[in-house]
């Protein structure tokens, strides 16, 4: 690991966990938060949870497990260029969709639905549930132990599509750490989703020749010339994600030496946006964001989808709050606490698609 700058987070310059722990003989503090999140469960169902197409659909699709390494993959090499904690950023970064439902934002939309009267549900206000109250490997406390910054990361996670809503969350601003995770998410779901979307055919590059982007990464790589179009599409992808994330190191260094940034406590008083892309950049990204929603979000084929997810998790949320019973007994025994809703809430969130599918489904043939 490169020497660290001084603005970025390290365990002396740390808020600790909450409950106090004896350090590691050879792993520091950020290490041992990530390698909690890779084992918890919550992580290995990502794999079954869809990023934007139902998973099994077709192998090749990304699901919310690949994405958060693609996303972590990214973020790691932000950090290192910025020269703040690579192994902070990466545990943020994989641990950054850990709340989200089965059938992604159409699973959140309606569980948020099914549970206003108790506080509705977000994603990442879920991550934090998860790591804080819902993962239980250690005897003498809930929750998986995660360092502040870890945690502080999963607070304040921010995109066009993520806005916080954690009531009790700190006053100020992320870390860089934290801000940097924002941004390779960013990154990496505009970039594989316009992949993903070439693949299924949702969309084609006839459609993509009027965006800024596109023009200049077919340039780059010489698109015209390479006749297979997976490799085509492969290409396009990778020279996407070089450009911004290219153009993300070399506008945050400008940002952070603009901005006199040379300690911690800056950063976490500074709200202006440390990290992020140029003018120019940042418009051309957010030209290729309202194409992939109209064009692809927003496509006939997956509202189709939306609607059969509205009625698998609605009757599925809904017969199990009759017959709580049919849940797992750790989950029966959690309703004494945290009420029968919110944990009947957190049974269905954690699902992957298809067994969500399977269980509404079976439901639904019962009640034919």
């Amino acid at each position: 690991m490169n020497a660290l700058a001084d603005y970025a987070v390290n365990e002396s310059r740390s808020r600790g966990r909450q409950n106090p722990e004896p350090p590691h003989a050879y792993r520091d503090a950020f290490e041992r938060d990530r390698d909690r999140i890779i084992h918890c469960a919550a992580f290995r169902r990502l794999e079954g949870k869809s990023q934007v197409f139902t998973t099994g659909l077709n192998d090749a699709y990304r699901t919310r497990l690949t994405h958060s390494i693609e996303v972590a993959q990214i973020g790691r090499t932000l950090a290192r260029c910025l020269q703040v904690n690579e192994t902070l950023t990466e545990a943020i970064c994989l641990g950054h969709d850990l709340g989200h439902s089965p059938f992604g934002h159409n699973g959140e939309k309606v569980l948020n639905e099914l549970t206003l009267d108790i506080g509705g549900f977000e994603h990442n206000r879920q991550a934090l549930r998860i790591v804080d109250r819902i993962e239980c490997p250690y005897p003498g406390w809930r929750g998986l132990n995660l360092m502040y910054e870890t945690r502080l990361g999963f607070m304040k996670h921010s995109s066009p599509y993520d806005h916080p809503m954690l009531e009790n969350a700190p006053v100020g601003s992320n870390c860089l750490e934290g801000r940097i995770a924002d941004l390779a998410d960013r990154i990496a779901y505009n970039c594989h989703d316009l992949e993903d979307g070439l693949r299924s055919r949702l969309i084609d590059e006839n459609q993509l020749a009027k965006l800024t982007l596109y023009r200049q990464v077919c340039d780059k790589v010489q698109v015209g010339r390479i006749e297979d179009r997976v490799i085509r599409r492969t290409r396009i992808s990778k020279a996407l994600i070089d450009l911004l994330a290219v153009d993300a190191i070399e506008t945050s260094k400008s940002r952070l030496e603009s901005a006199g940034i040379d300690s911690l406590e800056k950063v976490y008083r500074t709200p202006e946006p440390l990290v992020g892309l140029s003018r120019p950049v940042e418009e051309s990204l957010l030209e290729l964001e309202h194409f992939l929603m109209e064009s692809m979000y927003l496509h006939p084929m997956l509202q189709e989808t939306a609607k059969n997810v509205r009625v698998w998790l609605t009757r599925l949320f809904e017969h199990l709050c009759k017959e709580p019973g049919k849940m797992p007994p750790h989950y029966q025994q959690q309703t004494a606490t945290e009420g029968l809703e919110r944990t009947v809430c957190d049974y269905v969130a954690g699902m992957t698609d298809r067994y969500c599918m399977k269980c509404a489904q079976e439901i639904l043939s019962q009640a034919q």
